[in-house]
């Protein structure tokens, strides 16, 4: 009788860790995230996530500050790093239009693996 009730308590111990639901469980350990190539001064922008695909580059020493600057048509940035030492605001509008998606992004050094938006445009600002 008493193999029949330790038994029964494992296996009902066993039944209740494998009915446990997927929230419960922690996640296994995400990859780090690689950083992308940037150098000082720059605004750079990937075509896809994690900074991969084509990279733009565009210099502070090019860039009007505060104008609207569109990326190239038919491309969008969807990773960034700002290394401009300035605030950079991204926009999903090509036109900098603020009635569709932006966010602004320290100049210190900011890397951003995955936009919450395709960057169609961006504006450079003063400090």
């Amino acid at each position: 009788m008493r193999t029949t009730v330790v038994g029964a308590v494992l296996a009902a111990t066993a039944l209740a860790v494998t009915a446990l639901p997927t929230a419960l469980v922690p996640p296994a350990e995400a990859a780090p995230v690689r950083l992308g190539a940037c150098g000082s001064g720059q605004l750079c922008l990937w075509a896809k996530p994690q900074f991969a695909g084509g990279r733009q580059v565009h210099e502070l020493s090019t860039i009007d500050i505060e104008s609207c600057v569109p990326l190239p048509a038919g491309s969008t940035g969807q990773a960034l790093a700002n290394r401009t030492g300035r605030p950079v605001t991204t926009y999903q509008s090509a036109e900098c239009g603020e009635t569709g998606e932006f966010e602004t992004y320290p100049g210190g050094g900011t890397w951003v693996p995955q936009s919450p938006y395709l960057v169609r445009a961006f504006k450079v600002w003063e400090n």
